[in-house]
């Protein structure tokens, strides 16, 4: 089975490359220049143009680049899996789902699924990662898809943002929102529901909005002790050191890992945001 992916999943260049898994990299807009996600630009070059007062844009996968993807599948006659970025947060399942029915007029024995994930972030790319381990563990097609939505329909994505404007400009929240997250030092707690941003509780200090996520995750979690856990950030590795201590200190789960959010993701949510992800049910 061939699989494709998108950057949104704020897994590294190298995860894609090593486990031949296709990319589909969606697109970051800076001023006038337009760089392809992971492959074109750093999300450290994100950060540093936001803190320079400029406003990144970001805009889906390109349809011709799902044409050529999906028209090399349907010419080798594999089976092909592309798990989508959030519907709801993003163009791309829509165009992608598009680009299939296109090429079904041409190549009718196209084997295509493809699943909106309703994910995002690390969120996202656990279910990519499951996805892989059960392929290269030689697990039957349909097996592996019926796997993958469970996945993806029980994961959790609990994140906390240093300023939610950024979100708020894109759309992503209400302005209403982003005005009183900026009073008082308060920290949202966020989360995805339905593959869309929904904040959850306003808690006052960086300390109190982490130990809350740690005790979020106790409540919703299902056996972590036996999870494989992810922690993003957005320029600020020294506290998501601290919150993947405060985990394995609670927890002992199998394995944290803990990457950069990603220039797409980064646009949106800004420096500072800090999110946590773990499965609320295992099976």
């Amino acid at each position: 089975m061939r699989i494709f992916a998108d950057s949104a999943t704020d897994l590294p260049k190298a995860f894609f490359e090593d486990n031949n898994v296709l990319l589909a990299p969606l697109r970051v807009h800076i001023d006038e220049d337009e760089y392809e996600d992971i492959i074109g630009i750093d999300s450290s070059e994100v950060y540093a143009a936001i803190r320079a007062g400029k406003h990144p844009k970001t805009s889906q996968v390109s349809p011709e680049l799902f044409l050529r993807l999906f028209e090399d599948l349907a010419k080798s006659g594999e089976e092909g899996l592309y798990i989508a970025f959030s519907s709801a947060l993003s163009g791309t399942y829509s165009t992608a789902m598009m680009m299939r029915e296109q090429l079904l007029e041409t190549y009718p024995d196209l084997k295509l699924t493809i699943i909106d994930s309703q994910c995002a972030s690390l969120g996202y790319g656990l279910v990519l990662k499951e996805a892989v381990k059960l392929r290269d563990e030689g697990m039957d097609n349909a097996q592996i898809i019926e796997k993958v939505r469970f996945h993806a329909e029980h994961m959790e994505h609990l994140f906390t943002v240093e300023d939610l404007d950024y979100l708020a400009r894109g759309g992503r929240v209400s302005k209403a929102s982003a005005f009183v997250g900026g009073l008082l030092n308060i920290k949202p707690l966020l989360h995805v529901e339905d593959g869309k941003l929904v904040p959850l509780e306003k808690i006052r200090g960086r300390k109190k909005v982490l130990k809350r996520m740690i005790d979020m995750m106790g409540e919703r979690g299902d056996t972590i002790g036996e999870q494989s856990i992810a922690l993003c950030h957005s320029d600020d590795e020294p506290t998501a050191l601290e919150l993947k201590q405060m985990i394995e200190e609670r927890f002992h789960p199998k394995s944290i890992e803990i990457h950069s959010i990603g220039s797409t993701v980064g646009a949106h949510v800004g420096p500072g945001t800090m999110g946590l992800f773990f499965l609320n049910k295992l099976s």
